[in-house]
């Protein structure tokens, strides 16, 4: 059986700043076997984003086995981004903006 599914401690901070620039958030974290922690849409654009928490060391922050496979074997045409900080977020948000 799979135990409950950890969250970032800045997966908070992070959604609250999408949430707040008009997007529509889903967390998919509980999903597990690599899949990304949130899936983000806004007039008609979506994300998916795997979150890391920053405040930790980066060997700490590195992507599981189970992500790696998943970011490896994406081929879709939805983007998918790692993101660490709220300023990562706020690029992701400029991005869609341009």
């Amino acid at each position: 059986m799979r135990r409950a599914a950890r969250t970032d401690a800045n997966q908070t901070s992070i959604v609250g700043i999408f949430i707040a620039s008009g997007w529509v958030v889903q967390s998919t974290a509980s999903l597990g076997a690599g899949f990304p922690d949130l899936i983000c849409a806004r007039q008609g654009r979506v994300v998916f984003v795997e979150i890391k928490d920053g405040s930790k060391k980066p060997s700490e922050r590195e992507l599981t086995e189970a992500q790696q496979k998943w970011h490896k074997l994406w081929r879709g045409h939805i983007k998918l981004y790692v993101v660490d900080c709220n300023e990562d977020a706020y690029q992701i948000i400029s991005e869609a903006d341009a």
